[in-house]
This record gives C-alpha cells, sequence and structure tokens, in this order.
C-alpha cells in the first residue's frame, strides 16, 4: 500500500465511522424524528453507487469506506421508516 492509499484508507474510516454514534443513538432511543428519509435515501443510494464504482475500477478504499457506510445509513434509514 503506498501513502496515497494510506490516505485514503484513513479519510475513508473518518468518514465511515462517523456514522457510529448516529447508529447508535438511534438503535438505542429508537428516536428518528430529526432524521429526514429523503436525505437518508438519497445517501444511501449514493453510498451504493460509490461502491459499485469501487468494485468496477478496483479501488479498495472506496470499496470498504463505502460498504461499511452503506450498511450503517441502511440501519438508520430502515429504524426511520420502522419507528415514524
Amino acid at each position: 500500500m503506498d501513502w496515497i492509499e494510506a490516505i485514503g484508507m484513513v479519510a475513508a474510516c473518518c468518514t465511515t465511522f462517523s456514522f457510529l454514534p448516529q447508529a447508535f443513538k438511534i438503535i438505542k432511543t429508537r428516536d428518528t424524528s430529526a432524521i429526514s428519509v429523503a436525505m437518508y435515501t438519497i445517501f444511501t443510494s449514493g453510498t451504493l453507487l460509490w461502491l459499485a464504482y469501487g468494485m468496477m475500477t478496483d479501488n479498495l478504499p472506496v470499496i470498504l469506506a463505502n460498504a461499511v457506510t452503506s450498511a450503517l445509513a441502511s440501519v438508520i434509514l430502515f429504524y426511520k421508516l420502522r419507528y415514524k
């Protein structure tokens, strides 16, 4: 792994794991009143498209970041739809 890919991996970790506190809070409290369905639908779609792009270009930081982010955003979106 070269230094450019290492920077990508660190950036991917920072942006991806920033969703953990929100996901944990929503799972714990089931309070999704401040969450926008439209925003999370668009965001989750975007991360799935980035994941597809990463897979097509064989870009590991993009693949890893968007696989995890898609999963976390999907959890948040699921709770938003389930606990309106």
